[in-house]
């Protein structure tokens, strides 16, 4: 009771509750971010979220424990919550899966935290969502969750979803999604499964199919907190082909500087366009614009080390003249974490200790290069295997440069493998890069991090968790498609060959080598008493369209110049076996018949065939 008296006060008293929140935010604690964020779920205020939140599920979710996988180096069961609109043995006509990795700050928060949007996607896509409720820091610091999430993934593989109540006839098809800090744990779970792949742990470990698609809302993908962008990130930016989608963030990155400067006057859109958006090398701190192949160092003359060790006032001016700033590629920007320093969210202070508690006290990783901790890092090859992935986040968010440089890096790595695919003639020539099928990316003009949280006071937010539903209905449907448009390509190549292999064989000229090369196979081109063809002539073999052509009756073929059982006469007949007297009469024929097919001629109604 007291909490929601104190806190009606401070909606009123706004002033008085900055200052507290400072005062807070000035020696965090995990039991002051547990108590913040375990709010939804006291009686009171759960009892007003719920009054609030429209009829979604007729059915509550549903406590399980998922066991591990055989090869886990743990024993303990994982925790989670199932959302599915329907009775458990409706489980069985399914098999499509959404895994949920819900955020908190890995220290707080379980799946009943999110529950407006797992409802709403349990609601509208009629599918199980599977939301974890992995163990938290500092009780349990990193990489503990991490593995939580990839053992959950392996057992739901290996058990082809017996774990969760499907059949099991087939292996399911997943979805990953993740808010906050679960989206640095999915990005990591699904590294993690690509890298496995290539190198498994055990030597006895089946390799993992990666889920179908990655849905991140408002992700933390780098735990190395930095004031700077740097060139790269900036490059990644400002690409022509995102520049229009980010050109708030832009923005907001220029007013950093120009605020303190309101005289100076900005830079034209021109100006900016001209930029190179290529990116930098990493081990470049500075990259010029007339940047060029420079020329191998040559030792200084006794000329130069007399200039240097006795300087003259034209050689100083010299000196500074060439040692001003150069054009550089991109401008000094800071990060969106400085940039949005006093946001009501989340704050550098938050963020610092948040990161301290999940590495834990007991761990010294290297920021830079540890991409399972920081997705950002991951290197290109991984991030080319990488499933369809959206991003969903708002444009004031401390964490929006996250989203936009993973985007970014993930659609150049995407945009190089196909490059490389098109060089090496697995593409058709034609086939153009298309950056929808591989990442979408949303940013909420105004909008800082969590608001998925607050759809009760914002409702708005039910259109953004809709949107994450109609996304992830969209990649089932394209692997649907997908898959569909392989197999009918599959069935065409068995049908190829099926028909190069059984083709049916018409001896020719050359077949001087069959059992009787005295004998030589003509077709006929007899026409009718009207000038038409016959109607068995040119007889061929579809294996697609048509059964196999049954040749004529036994008693057709019974000798030259007779009349058969059908009345037909010697012209009518086809494919006679004409004997020949002897091999000089039958190379004469084939040398005739072959000058004869290439000069369109024919002979008493024979052509080659």
């Amino acid at each position: 009771m007291a909490s929601i008296v104190f806190t009606i006060y401070y909606l009123i008293a706004a002033e008085q509750a900055d200052e507290k929140v400072r005062k807070v935010r000035g020696l965090l604690t995990v039991d002051h971010l547990r108590v913040s964020w375990h709010k939804s779920t006291t009686p009171y205020l759960s009892f007003f979220t719920r009054a609030m939140r429209p009829k979604l599920t007729r059915y509550p979710p549903r406590a399980i424990r998922i066991p591990r996988p055989a090869n886990s180096s743990y024993n303990d069961p994982i925790n989670a919550w199932l959302y599915f609109d329907g009775p458990l043995s409706a489980l069985k006509n399914h098999t499509k899966v959404v895994l949920d990795v819900p955020g908190g700050g890995f220290v707080a928060m379980n799946p009943r935290h999110h529950e407006d949007k797992l409802l709403a996607w349990a609601a509208r896509l009629e599918l199980p969502v599977l939301s974890l409720d992995y163990r938290k820091a500092p009780e349990y610091p990193y990489p503990y969750a991490l593995n939580e999430c990839f053992d959950v993934y392996q057992t739901l593989i290996a058990s082809q979803g017996r774990c969760i109540g499907l059949s099991g006839a087939t292996v399911p098809r997943i979805i990953v999604t993740g808010d906050s800090a679960g989206g640095n744990i999915a990005t990591g779970m699904i590294l993690l499964i690509l890298e496995n792949n290539d190198n498994p742990r055990h030597t006895d470990q089946e390799t993992l199919p990666p889920p179908e698609g990655l849905i991140l809302i408002y992700p933390g993908l780098d735990m190395n907190i930095g004031n700077w962008m740097s060139d790269e990130q900036m490059a990644l930016i400002q690409d022509r082909r995102t520049r229009k989608r980010n050109k708030n963030i832009l923005r907001r990155k220029s007013e950093d500087y120009y605020k303190l400067t309101p005289d100076t006057p900005h830079p034209s859109d021109d100006e900016d366009k001209t930029l190179s958006p290529t990116v930098a090398p990493r081990d470049s701190s500075i990259v010029t614009a007339d940047d060029k192949s420079l020329p191998p160092l040559k030792p200084p003359t006794d000329a130069e080390l007399d200039l240097i060790a006795h300087p003259t006032l034209a050689n100083q001016s010299t000196t500074l003249a060439s040692s001003k700033p150069k054009l550089l590629k991109t401008r000094l920007a800071m990060s969106s974490m400085i940039s949005y320093f006093n946001d009501r969210i989340l704050t550098p202070e938050m963020m610092r200790a948040m990161i301290i508690l999940y590495v834990g006290p007991h761990a010294r990783p290297d920021f830079s290069t540890d991409y399972l901790l920081s997705p950002l890092l991951a290197p290109e090859w991984l991030l080319s295997k990488f499933p369809k992935t959206c991003f969903l986040t708002g444009e004031r968010d401390p964490l929006v440069d996250d989203t936009v440089i993973f985007a970014g890096r993930l659609r150049q790595a995407k945009h190089n493998l196909f490059v490389q695919r098109k060089e090496l003639g697995l593409l058709k020539s034609k086939d153009t890069f298309n950056e929808k099928e591989h990442v979408e990316v949303t940013l909420i003009p105004g909008i800082s991090h969590g608001f998925l949280q607050f759809v009760s006071v914002f409702p708005e937010g039910w259109n953004h968790i809709f949107r994450c539903a109609r996304w992830m209905d969209e990649i089932f449907e394209q692997r649907e498609s997908r898959a569909n448009t392989s197999e009918n390509m599959n069935e065409r190549t068995v049908g190829d060959l099926y028909h190069q292999r059984h083709h049916r064989r018409i001896p020719t000229e050359s077949s001087c080598d069959e059992d009787r090369p005295l004998e030589m196979s003509t077709m006929s081109t007899a026409k009718t008493h009207d000038g038409a063809p016959h109607e068995h002539q040119n007889e061929e073999v579809n294996y697609f369209t048509h059964k196999r052509r049954q040749g004529p009756p036994r008693a057709m073929r019974s000798g030259r110049g007779k009349i058969t059982k059908g009345g037909e006469n010697e012209h009518q007949r086809k494919n006679s076996m004409v004997s020949l007297a002897s091999e000089e009469d039958l190379l004469g024929r084939r040398m005739k018949g072959l000058a004869g097919g290439l000069m369109g001629m024919s002979h008493e109604g024979t052509e080659t065939p």
